[in-house]
């Protein structure tokens, strides 16, 4: 995506590009003819490549829409993508109306009727073999630039529905451009697609649960309800901040900024470019490329406009968010809409205190210790960092430590919930000064995250490290349900 963002070379389908590459490697496996479940795919996992399906085996051809295989003899199909080429109706969450393939008019090509090979005899034939069919769903999205205002291209999603069984097919249509029809069913017991969950949602009038249609009271561009369909409670009163509210003692020195007017991508010459290593740290699409332990995004010093892809999270919230009732770790947050991966979410507001300020406060409950990661190895490992980042943050001195306090003024952050396997991670940004030990902390996506999942970060506390006034040591027990649980948050 950066090559063919900075025009390095004519790139086609960059998912192709980027396989190509993979293939080079010697760890690369191809992906195996898999029937039903494939381990580590769950209901929900969502997709933007074909290349990925096929990746990880859930799809194999990167262009067709039936994936086949032969189980004793029998040519069956194991998995089909219904992304639109034609009509296939999702009449409800438990049925699919699906279209063969082939038959189509392509070029000097006249359209005929579709025959009875390949994928088209593979669907026919799992009714008698009862093999399950995978079903992947393809969409058309919003362009990524939607969200980051700027010059994203529209992002195609596939969502894995889970197990069908094919129960039926016939044909319908014209002479001379007739097609096959498949009705499938889907195998019960399944987790239920959020898919339909959102579609049912966006459609009703009044939304089951709701207490406030905006938290932020209109401070955020985008509202942010509160739901609960549990026990009809609202959440503490706060006051809702969209930034940092820094001591009376603290004067906010503006960055140096850089000189670019046509875009900052010019990894000598961009002050920003240099400071973070060579390179801006998002793509054009506002999405996070790498993790590092501190980023500069652009700020009041540089000439770039406010649309410069390096200005991602000072611009705030730009995903719809919603906080709702758990069923047993009080409120969370999630989002009606998919989330890429790499998406900034939001920024942990609230009132910047000297740690020592910060232990004298009674309600501990939302307190974020900042700039102490710089050097958690933990923290970092999985994320990909780039070595030798030039700062003061890459020193291995102890800094001053800083707390955020989010308990009587904050913002949706300070709902967001610990798991012990997040999808969210803490990325330390400076934009409105150069202060080290005091970064913004920013939330961004680790993965794509489907619909009406919640929103978790790792709160990163040591089993021991938390102790009472009298010194005592304090333990709070986990719930996140994650199959990686430690079953203590301290």
């Amino acid at each position: 995506m950066q090559a063919e963002e900075q025009h390095v070379r004519n790139v086609g389908r960059i998912d192709l590009e980027a396989i190509n590459m993979l293939k080079k490697d010697p760890k690369y496996t191809k992906p195996e003819a898999i029937v039903g479940n494939v381990p580590g795919v769950e209901v929900g996992d969502e997709f933007h490549f074909r290349v990925e399906l096929s990746l990880v085996g859930l799809h194999r051809p990167y262009q067709g829409g039936i994936d086949t295989n032969k189980v004793n003899g029998v040519l069956v199909a194991i998995s089909i993508v219904a992304s639109g080429g034609y009509p296939d109706e999702l009449s409800n969450s438990d049925e699919l109306i699906y279209t063969g393939s082939g038959g189509k008019a392509s070029g000097t090509k006249e359209a005929e009727d579709q025959k009875l090979q390949r994928g088209n005899l593979a669907l026919k034939n799992c009714i008698e073999t009862k093999t399950p069919v995978r079903v992947i769903h393809g969409f058309k999205g919003q362009s990524r630039g939607e969200v980051a205002h700027s010059k994203g291209k529209q992002v195609s999603t596939f969502t894995y529905d889970g197990l069908y069984n094919v129960v039926e097919y016939w044909q319908e249509g014209p002479k001379g451009s007739m097609v096959f029809k498949y009705k499938l069913q889907r195998i019960p017991g399944q987790p239920q697609l959020a898919l339909h969950v959102v579609k049912v949602t966006k459609k009703s009038k009044v939304r089951e649960g709701l207490l406030l249609p905006d938290i932020s009271h209109g401070s955020e561009r985008i509202p942010l309800c509160v739901i609960n369909t549990i026990d009809g409670l609202s959440p503490a009163p706060f006051k809702y901040v969209t930034k940092i509210i820094y001591p009376p003692w603290y004067k906010k020195e503006p960055p140096t900024g850089c000189d670019c007017t046509n875009g900052c991508s010019d990894s000598v010459n961009c002050a920003c470019a240099v400071k973070n290593g060579g390179e801006i740290p998002y793509n054009f699409n506002g999405a996070i490329v790498e993790a590092k332990p501190l980023i500069y995004e652009c700020g009041p010093s540089c000439r770039c406009p406010p649309t410069c892809h390096n200005r991602v999270s000072q611009h705030g919230v730009k995903i719809p968010l919603e906080i709702f009732k758990t069923g047993n770790t009080g409120w969370g947050v999630r989002s009606l809409s998919s989330i890429p991966s790499g998406s900034f979410i939001c920024e942990y507001a609230g009132e910047l205190l000297e740690d020592k300020e910060a232990e004298k406060r009674e309600n501990d409950e939302y307190l974020f210790d900042i700039g102490n990661n710089y050097q958690d190895e933990e923290l970092w490992e999985g994320l990909k960092s780039i070595p030798g980042l030039k700062s003061s943050a890459s020193s291995s001195e102890t800094m001053e430590g800083f707390t955020i306090d989010a308990a009587e003024c904050g913002n949706v952050g300070r709902f967001i919930n610990h798991s012990c396997s997040p999808n969210l991670y803490a990325q330390n940004v400076l934009w409105d000064h150069d202060d080290v030990e005091k970064p913004h902390v920013m939330f961004f996506a680790v993965e794509n995250i489907p619909p009406l999942q919640e929103l978790t970060y790792h709160y990163n506390y040591k089993i021991g490290q938390v102790q009472d006034k009298n010194g005592a040591e304090k333990v709070k027990h986990c719930y996140c349900g994650s199959f990686e649980c430690s079953g203590r948050l301290y």
